[in-house]
């Protein structure tokens, strides 16, 4: 059955065109996920399918009788109303009858008003929805609903506009970033609950793993053209290289056909017969589909990082609490050249706290902090860019220098750096506060990243960044020289990122895990109960050896098998770039001896490593 049909629409906001000529539909049953870059609309075409805005041009014509209902990234909810007011002033009367049975149950003596309450629960069907009503409030962690919004988080303003969305039962599901502002427990509760429930959703995400795990159909917008794939996330990756690689080999083809085409017109036939006015017609499709190329971005950024010396960062025994509340005690450790950790936890356990008395922001109650002397932070948190009125993203940049160093003494303008982090042209004189959320946390990217760190820190560096900017970075930080630490709840990012993760238990315990969350996720689901990691982080290490799991390898060991396996595709990558290079660089007998000598040291280097890698498996697979 279909539930609404776009046909035709457009949205442009003064010269900055949107979309145009957008058609689809949305049938029952399918959960599509809606990818396209940063800036390109997704936000102003969920507001257009919710009914929040309308289009400039054509129209989206809806099933009669259908409910929608909206999950924006920036709730609107009263702040007035308490939570329970908030979500009983839901569109579902079943839970105004709830409601009136559970303030019932708690006057029993008025036995009218109980049975009122307890036949109205029989006439509505109301018993199964209360058991999924009071589920979706415990799973989102909506425990008082006597607080007012206006004395919530972000967050938790986020997760009852989720709540309300889930408990009006809508036909169509519209959501913007959906996982923004849960923690990972929510995140896999929610997956499950689309996975079993029969919801219709359309929705923008850049969590990967929810796409995969939730979608049947993924809807890309790509240079102007919207492309949809049957399939999950792992199907849409494949056609979608399939069809880019179709267009580079027809691009290809027109340029040939360009360039015989050129030749006539230049000839400028006299006779002017219908045919030779057809070709002329036709000559102007040739170049465009010529003259075709993708807008395919990287950030490119040389670093000109201090080296890191011996003595990084070290956690001497240090605890913190607010009131009764205990975050963490006596957590000990000593960061090494290179790492790569993961912070993961549930919303309250103190991951930014424990950055913060990591960066000197906040002191903790015991213990101490030492910096090395060559350590230099960068810090990317949660709050992001400070957006001044008036502000455009060049003068951002420029707030560091007209001119930004690099490696070798080589310098770049902020309009090249702009460039390289994805600002082109005019995009470089918007006004921040005009940018889209995602183009925000870019810009703030390139403002930590242009102060040259070596230990770089990253709060949730993926809420409100377009699947396209989100390889990019990870591609970025793969090769990232420092020391690396990444709070997030993007299991996807974390995976490819991180060698090992600080697990936030709770109740003052962080767990060291040497291996990434989907490594985690597996240990996790091996164990007897929550009961089984009730110990102290250095005996958890102890235990993840011992409990039925096939490595033998030591802490330490661990780790460096988790490095050598992105070592080595990273050295293969250099052994592969320079040999390419013997056959197009016109080196003169020097520069061919002396990069023959680098290309031996990169095969050393990769054959060492293998060594070491194959001695690590034949421990694990003893």
């Amino acid at each position: 059955m279909n539930f609404l049909s776009v046909e035709n629409i457009a949205k442009s906001y003064g010269e900055r065109i949107l979309f145009n000529g957008i058609s689809f539909g949305i049938n029952e049953g399918q959960k599509i996920g809606f990818v396209a870059k940063n800036g390109t609309g997704k936000t102003s075409l969920l507001n257009i399918l919710s009914g929040l805005d309308t289009p400039d041009e054509g129209n989206v014509v809806y099933r009669k009788n259908l409910k929608v209902a909206f999950l924006s990234q920036e709730p609107n909810l009263n702040p007035e109303l308490t939570i329970e007011q908030t979500i009983l002033d839901a569109d579902n009367p079943i839970l105004g009858v709830i409601a009136r049975y559970e303030k019932a149950i708690l006057n029993p003596d008025d036995t009218d008003a109980y049975q009122a309450a307890f036949d109205a629960m029989d006439v509505n069907n109301a018993w199964d929805f209360e058991t999924k009503y009071k589920q979706i409030l415990s799973k989102l962690k909506l425990d008082d609903l006597s607080q007012k919004v206006k004395n919530l988080s972000g967050g938790q303003k986020k997760r009852i506009a989720l709540a309300n969305a889930l408990l009006t039962k809508p036909d169509l599901l519209v959501m913007d970033e959906p996982t923004n502002h849960l923690d990972l427990e929510m995140i896999e509760w929610l997956e499950a609950l689309f996975a079993k429930e029969n919801f219709t959703l359309f929705m923008v995400t850049h969590d990967r793993y929810f796409l995969e795990r939730v979608c049947n159909e993924i809807v890309e917008l790509d240079e102007g053209q919207l492309y949809s794939y049957k399939g999950n996330y792992s199907y849409y990756l494949e056609k979608r290289e399939s069809r880019i690689e179709s267009e580079k080999t027809e691009t290809g083809k027109a340029k040939q056909l360009y360039k015989k085409e050129l030749e006539w017109m230049r000839r400028q036939p006299k006779a002017r017969t219908t045919k030779s006015k057809s070709r002329i017609d036709d000559f102007s499709d040739i170049k465009a589909r010529a003259h075709k190329r993708r807008n395919e971005n990287t950030i490119e950024l040389e670093l000109n990082m201090e080296r890191l010396g011996t003595k990084i960062v070290e956690l001497h025994k240090i605890s913190k609490s607010f009131g009764d509340k205990e975050l963490f005690q006596k957590f000990e450790y000593n960061f090494i050249k290179g790492e790569r950790v993961g912070i993961i936890g549930k919303n309250g356990t103190g991951k930014s706290t424990f950055l913060n008395i990591m960066t000197g922001k906040l002191q903790a109650d015991a213990g101490k902090v030492v910096i090395g002397d060559t350590v230099k932070f960068g810090y990317y948190t949660q709050k992001g860019i400070d957006i001044k009125p008036g502000q455009k993203v060049i003068d951002v940049v420029r707030e560091f220098g007209d001119f930004i160093p690099l490696k070798k003494g080589r310098m770049i303008s902020a309009s090249q750096l702009l460039e390289r982090f994805m600002f082109e042209g005019k995009k470089q004189y918007d006004f921040v506060e005009k940018l889209s959320g995602g183009e925000r946390k870019r810009l703030y990217l390139c403002t930590v990243l242009i102060q040259n760190p070596n230990f770089l820190i990253l709060d949730e560096p993926t809420n409100d960044l377009d699947i396209v900017t989100l390889n990019v970075l990870e591609s970025f930080l793969i090769d990232f020289p420092g020391c690396l630490i990444v709070v997030s709840h993007d299991r996807y990012f974390m995976d490819k990122i991180v060698d090992h993760l600080f697990v936030f238990k709770g109740k003052g315990e962080i767990q060291d895990f040497p291996g990434n969350y989907s490594d985690y996720r597996i240990y996790e689901d091996s164990q007897p109960s929550e009961k089984a990691i009730e110990t102290t982080p250095s005996e958890n290490k102890k235990n993840w050896k011992d409990k039925g799991e096939k490595t033998k390898l030591s802490y330490n060991d661990q780790k460096e098998f988790n490095r050598l396996e992105k070592d080595i595709p990273k050295l293969e990558r250099e052994r592969q770039a320079l040999q390419a290079k013997f056959a197009t660089e016109n080196w003169d007998a020097d520069e061919i001896n002396k990069q023959s000598i680098k290309l031996q040291e990169i095969i050393d280097k990769i054959e060492e490593k293998e060594m070491r890698w194959f001695e690590l498996s034949e421990i694990i697979e003893g």
